[in-house]
């Protein structure tokens, strides 16, 4: 049997930073929490290549004396559980600091060369200590004013197992990003500063409002587009601020989630925001939020994982249901900007078809019938005109309730049995189709229909060797976008310029848009690269392997480009423009429902709609 020995301290030590510090954001956030334990009021973190080569972070807080750093840099050594707690037993439950377990500073010490400034606020001068790579070389005065400067250098640099698993430069910077954001948004009353090089990344004053804060973080358009939270249930509290449905994103990373002031990811979290939307988002699009959760420290376990990112609580389901239902609370009836659920009951009667089908939107429209006859492809004009389009002058059509569009006096189109989807009687608030089929009424929502046809078509221009054609803007859009996201439209640039999409870097936080597919002339350039941003940054684009799932989720970047080429709800359609979107649905796939799995259109047939006049 072999010996049973202890092992080497900096060995130890080196074990361990492989939970604490896996990369350079993880070192950068043990760094950040500790100067908030320290009473920091302003916190300033300098890059460099995404902290792979340097990580700096200076602070205000209280200092430390010679003595205190050297007991710092001993494993499970800390000042964050007083006498008091340990004494009972019970320190981790009750914690209110940051950090608590005492490993941060020895593992991060053991896989770089670190340097550890300190001044108290009484101190005539201040120490410092360096340590590489687990082997303290300096000791002696430095001069610095009060608070702690702490610097990381050359992380695994004497560990090549671990270096060549960090990522690109940008991709390390971007995860620094995220980790100050996050912190900077749970204590709004701290001002931060972060630096890339030689450019000023953030810059966020000291004493903000929460709201303000996270407007700033997240996104300014949050102030207009969202809701404030302030409600309690017992001992727990939830605040923050809550997008509106309507303002959405392409992947879940814009939310935020704290819990006692401690940013974390949380599966049970991010369930229950998911499950506050259900009724009013997609299934492809995300919340944007804040949202801080407190509650008792005995009734919440933060001792789950080194990084102190996950959670346990007590009472998981009342903690679900206290986020769902004041979430659901306030985007019903705090702001009645927000999206109304449908009506299930009325869906549910007019999509009824019988026992076992599916219903009639959802099923395909090309069923019991040969569409590939040579005649299928002709686009029908309609069977009438309006008055006026005989002279080549197109009159409005009269309104005559505050609905939206009545169907036009004396017009006499009779439905054709060769159409499914029937003949246009007119549009309802700008945004639904009222069609007349053989066999009942037919209801299309514009917006979603033109949406799943504008992304076949994409699809179709794509599929051959020639690409997609484009039309160039006559004065290019200049897009702001945060630096991270230009990042990542650079580096698929070349790839979307085959679908049309032709884009360049303008300047750190911006992109040129010098043209856009012939199918999107019109669209919004700012909210197409922002969402087209989302989708890289969730399926990838860094390196080979980035540009191997960009190519594999090249459908989802269509389908958000065929988002924005749509046409939307409020504009108003001629009644020749509703047909022609009506004869092409019947010839396009998949037609039955939008890229994000809603229905297109719903049929009310005329047996139902005699019963309501209580015909039947």
């Amino acid at each position: 049997m072999a010996d049973i020995r202890r092992l080497p301290e900096a060995l130890v030590n080196r074990i361990a930073a492989g939970e604490v510090v896996e990369r350079p954001a993880a070192a950068l956030k043990e760094l950040l929490e500790n100067a908030v334990d320290a009473g920091a009021t302003r916190i300033a973190i300098a890059l460099t290549d995404g902290g792979l080569t340097r990580i700096e972070v200076t602070d205000d807080g209280c200092g430390m004396a010679p003595a205190q750093m050297a007991l710092a840099l001993e494993r499970h050594a800390t000042s964050k559980l007083p006498d008091s707690l340990i004494g009972e037993g019970q320190a981790i439950e009750r914690v209110a600091t940051l950090g608590f377990r005492g490993e941060a500073l020895p593992s991060i010490a053991s896989v770089s060369r670190f340097t550890l400034e300190s001044r108290p606020h009484d101190a005539p001068q201040g120490w410092r200590t360096v340590v590489d790579h687990g082997e303290r070389v300096e000791d002696g005065p430095a001069a610095l004013p009060p608070g702690t400067r702490t610097r990381v250098e050359q992380v695994f640099a004497k560990v090549p197992a671990r270096r060549k698993f960090l990522r690109t430069p940008r991709s390390e910077s971007a995860a620094c990003l995220d980790v100050v954001r996050r912190l900077a948004m749970a204590r709004p009353e701290i001002g931060f500063t972060l630096d890339h090089g030689e450019r000023r990344v953030l810059a966020l004053q000291p004493e903000q409002g929460l709201a303000d804060r996270v407007a700033q973080v997240v996104a300014r358009e949050l102030r207009e587009n969202g809701v404030l939270i302030d409600m309690e249930r017992g001992a727990m509290r939830l605040t923050g601020v809550a997008g509106l449905p309507t303002y959405n994103r392409g992947v879940a990373d814009h939310q935020y989630l704290f819990v006692n002031g401690r940013p974390v990811k949380d599966r049970l979290l991010v369930g229950a925001v998911r499950g506050a939307y259900s009724d009013m988002l997609a299934r492809d699009r995300h919340a944007v939020l804040a949202l801080f959760l407190d509650l008792p420290a005995e009734d919440v376990d933060v001792n789950v994982h080194p990084a102190k990112t996950e959670v346990r609580f007590r009472d998981a389901q009342a903690v679900r249901g206290f986020i769902v239902s004041g979430l659901r609370q306030a985007l019903s009836s705090g702001d009645r900007r927000s999206a109304q659920a449908p009506d299930a009951a009325a869906m549910g009667r007019w999509q009824r078809e019988g026992e076992g089908e599916p219903a009639p939107a959802l099923r395909s429209i090309f069923q019991n019938r040969d569409w590939s006859a040579p005649d299928a492809s002709r686009v029908a004009e309609p069977a009438a005109p309006w008055r006026g389009q005989e002279t080549g002058v197109m009159d409005q059509p009269r309104v005559d309730a505050p609905m939206g569009r009545a169907i036009e006096a004396g017009q006499q189109v009779e439905a054709e049995n060769d159409y499914p989807l029937g003949i246009a009687r007119g549009q309802v608030a700008n945004t639904y189709i009222v069609a007349e089929a053989a066999d009942g009424l037919v209801l299309v929502d514009q917006h979603a229909a033109h949406e799943r046809l504008v992304l076949e078509r994409l699809r179709a221009a794509g599929a051959g060797d020639a690409v997609a054609r484009s039309q160039a803007l006559l004065i290019p859009d200049v897009v702001e976008l945060d630096e991270v996201d230009c990042d990542r439209l650079e580096e698929a640039a070349d790839r979307l310029e085959g679908l049309g999409l032709s884009i360049e870097r303008f300047g750190p936080g911006a992109m040129l848009v010098r043209s856009v597919p012939h199918a999107l002339a019109g669209s919004n350039p700012q909210k197409l690269l922002r969402d087209i941003a989302d989708d890289l940054a969730h399926h990838g684009v860094d390196g080979e392997r980035g540009a191997l799932l960009l190519g594999e989720k090249l459908d989802l970047v269509l389908a958000t480009m065929a988002c924005h080429g749509s046409v939307r709800a409020g504009r108003v359609l001629r009644v020749d423009e509703m047909n022609a979107l009506l004869r092409e649905m019947e010839r396009t796939p998949r037609s039955g429902q939008c890229n994000h799995g809603r229905p297109t259109w719903v049929k009310l047939s005329m047996d139902d709609v005699e019963k309501l006049f209580g015909r039947h």
